[in-house]
């Protein structure tokens, strides 16, 4: 039994301290994750649905490496590379994606995508059309 009760502390020191505020962090994640497909979602939203200030909101982030906007940016990103990936007969159009994952502007998405993956969104769609060679 005791060394049961070392092996979950030798994990839990592994993993380092819980921050006070660490499932506030991962509530505020799964918000955002949550709610990606709104194009309203922003710090004062997130902010507001947990009943703390925006200051705090952005205080929380801090020990993250990411800002609260970055990471709303990040996630959509990811989630219409993901989708734009999928191989099928009726694949969405590009702007149907981004708007179905929170981007208003498709220049902007188109120029944001281009950042985070090196290529604009229909050549990103195209390569994994293409499947391996």
């Amino acid at each position: 039994m005791s060394a049961l009760v070392a092996q979950l502390a030798v994990g839990r020191a592994a993993d380092g301290p819980a921050g006070p505020n660490e499932h506030l962090v991962r509530r505020v994640r799964e918000y955002i994750d949550h709610h990606l497909g709104d194009p309203e979602l922003t710090p004062e939203r997130i902010a507001g649905a947990h009943h703390i200030s925006v200051r705090y909101l952005h205080r929380l982030f801090e020990g993250e490496d990411v800002t609260v906007g970055r990471l709303i940016q990040q996630r959509r990103l990811e989630a219409c590379a993901r989708e734009l990936g999928r191989s099928g007969r009726t694949a969405p159009t590009v702007s149907a994606v981004a708007q179905r994952w929170g981007f208003v502007d498709p220049a902007h998405f188109s120029r944001a995508f281009r950042a985070a993956y090196g290529v604009p969104p229909h050549a990103w769609r195209a390569r994994r059309s293409e499947g391996p060679r």
